[in-house]
């Protein structure tokens, strides 16, 4: 399985998500958000955390302009998978991938601190090696993690079971509880929590490699 992890001007989630991927069994290329084209034979697209142009503007907004950004989203509509983590989740809702916008935070600070999430879906190749309903526990660090979308769009969410993860006790007043969400054909994943900061116990925890794994393995089904 080929990974491509992208790199923003202000990524600094991007090593520590290229590791995890190999971490994981596949072969990982790193790529410029200036390059014009994702590698050849790519299987998922990595949009890292951080703080992409500053957070100027606001957040994931510039970003979702560069130039990689058209390679992703042709990526996607082909059927490819990606995976946006913390700004990466940003960029993904500012580029349409995936519906809702991330708000600032509800108490107006940033929250740096482990967190216990729900799955609450299976069905996804992200979510695959876990129980329904099941505890795992990630860091978060951000400033505008607030899931927020319209009515009509969280009873969609709702209703075709697109919710990956949810917040046990919500840090930033996300609607729902929701930490995750997934693109209608399910190939798209959108988290605010870090699982590739939890792939190694010296990280104070491997719930992440769950994640990482079950995608790995899927896509080697495919």
């Amino acid at each position: 399985m080929k990974a491509a992890v992208i790199t923003f001007p202000g990524s600094n989630c991007d090593r520590d998500l290229a590791v995890a991927f190999e971490r994981a069994g596949a072969t990982v290329a790193r790529v410029w958000h200036k390059d014009q084209a994702l590698p050849e034979g790519t299987d998922i697209v990595g949009v890292p955390g951080g703080f992409s142009y500053g957070d100027y503007l606001r957040c994931g907004a510039i970003a979702a302009q560069s130039p990689i950004m058209r390679a992703v989203n042709a990526h996607v509509a082909a059927g490819g998978y990606a995976i946006g983590i913390c700004n990466g989740f940003q960029i993904l809702t500012e580029t349409g991938l995936l519906p809702g916008a991330l708000m600032r935070n509800a108490g107006l600070k940033f929250v740096c601190k482990m967190v216990e999430l729900k799955v609450a879906t299976t069905d996804s190749a992200f979510t695959s090696g876990w129980g329904m309903g099941q505890a795992v526990r990630f860091p978060v660090a951000h400033h505008d993690g607030n899931y927020t979308i319209d009515a009509e769009g969280l009873k969609r969410l709702q209703a075709e079971d697109r919710i990956a993860f949810t917040y046990a006790d919500n840090p930033n007043g996300a609607m729902a509880d929701i930490a995750g969400v997934l693109s209608a054909n399910r190939r798209v994943l959108g988290l605010m929590p870090h699982p590739e900061r939890v792939v190694d116990p010296v990280q104070g925890g491997t719930d992440g490699s769950v994640l990482f794994r079950a995608l790995v393995d899927q896509l080697a089904l495919a």
